[in-house]
């Protein structure tokens, strides 16, 4: 009998749009190591700073930036991405070229994309990972949609990471009439556990997302938290060299955590205050916690997931403009999310990379 000892080499390569393609590719990353293959991450920017903080060890590389901006206004979201448009197609083809290399002289078994359009190879098995199989964006959702599918068909399978039947998370996003492309549904990953552990504290806001959106939702509720009564720990999601901390009076700042401080912090706190990012989605249902949403301005995507779950009686939201530390007290009406039990079979989703 034949034993199959070879270290396959994967390139995981996620999206740098705010910091939730990064992190939801951690888990993957460990499954990876924990069957015998060898990593290496390749992004930009924020993406590839907490990639190389969570996996100092392993080899990383540098993609280029698709300049992603967010308008300042809501209503200014499509007219910016469009205006980025040629910057980000430039991008793709360069990082087509990188990755063409790649295949070569790291002489790679596999490719995993998250949202990445442009890492992809036909001389090796290439995944695509998303959970917009539909992209929204208004009265053009059905273009965008066209778009990204076409991109989609020339991966070999696309991991989906949410369920395919109901009860799922994403609805629409990632569920898709008669596909041509091979789809594959993990279930909800995260990187997070839920602990039993006392909590510590009353609320726990985490920012994440583009600027200049970030920062503008930074100044509103730091301006709210003056008439907030408890224990706060404020996550300002800005990767920096260096973590830093500052207490006033009763919130506790800190620029970022690693995906360990983390899971501590969402363990000891009572409610998340976040954005709707599909990501934090995933880790809010491992975790089962209370949150309210307030979506990024003028991104459809974390619009429909907020509106949707509220309706569905689960989480409650806000438009960022009109949000007031109050509003928290409509979490106590709903359900909040509960852990979908499915397991993802990690070795049978990895014989892929075996075809070579």
């Amino acid at each position: 009998m034949m034993v199959d000892t070879k270290c396959r080499t994967i390139l995981v390569a996620p999206l740098n749009w705010g910091l939730g393609h990064a992190t939801r590719c951690i888990p993957i990353i460990k499954a990876l190591q924990d069957h015998n293959y060898i990593p290496i991450i390749a992004s930009d920017g924020a993406a590839l700073q907490l990639l190389k903080k969570e996996f100092p060890y392993l080899k990383a590389l540098q993609l280029p930036s698709y300049e992603i901006e967010y308008a300042k206004k809501a209503t200014n979201f499509k007219w910016k991405l469009l205006q980025n448009s040629p910057k980000t197609i430039a991008a793709i083809w360069r990082e087509k070229k990188l990755v063409t290399q790649w295949v070569e002289k790291y002489a790679l078994d596999g490719i995993i994309s998250d949202n990445r359009l442009g890492v992809v190879s036909q001389k090796v098995p290439s995944v695509f990972v998303t959970h917009q199989l539909n992209v929204m964006t208004g009265s053009t959702t059905w273009f965008t949609s066209k778009i990204h599918q076409y991109f989609i068909k020339k991966y070999s399978e696309c991991w989906v990471p949410d369920t395919e039947n109901t009860p799922n998370l994403a609805g629409t996003l990632s569920h898709v009439q008669n596909p041509d492309f091979k789809i594959k549904y993990l279930g909800p990953i995260s990187r997070m556990h839920k602990k039993s552990i006392p909590i510590k504290y009353d609320l726990m806001v985490i920012l994440s997302g583009p600027e200049p959106q970030r920062t503008f939702l930074e100044k509103k509720l730091k301006a709210e938290l003056q008439n907030f009564t408890g224990r706060v720990v404020f996550i300002r999601g800005v990767l920096e060299k260096e973590q830093r901390k500052e207490q006033i009076q009763t919130v506790t700042y800190y620029n970022f955590m690693n995906s360990r401080q983390l899971e501590q912090t969402f363990n000891e706190s009572k409610m998340i205050l976040c954005r709707s990012g599909y990501t934090t989605i995933m880790d809010l249902v491992k975790l089962e916690k209370k949150a309210f949403f307030i979506p990024t301005p003028g991104q459809f995507e974390q619009l429909y997931l907020a509106e949707k779950l509220q309706k569905e009686g689960l989480i409650p939201f806000a438009e960022q403009d009109l949000f007031t530390i109050t509003d928290l007290k409509r979490a106590n009406n709903f359900k909040g999310l509960r852990y979908f039990k499915t397991t993802v079979d990690w070795e049978k989703l990895f014989e892929l990379f075996k075809t070579t």
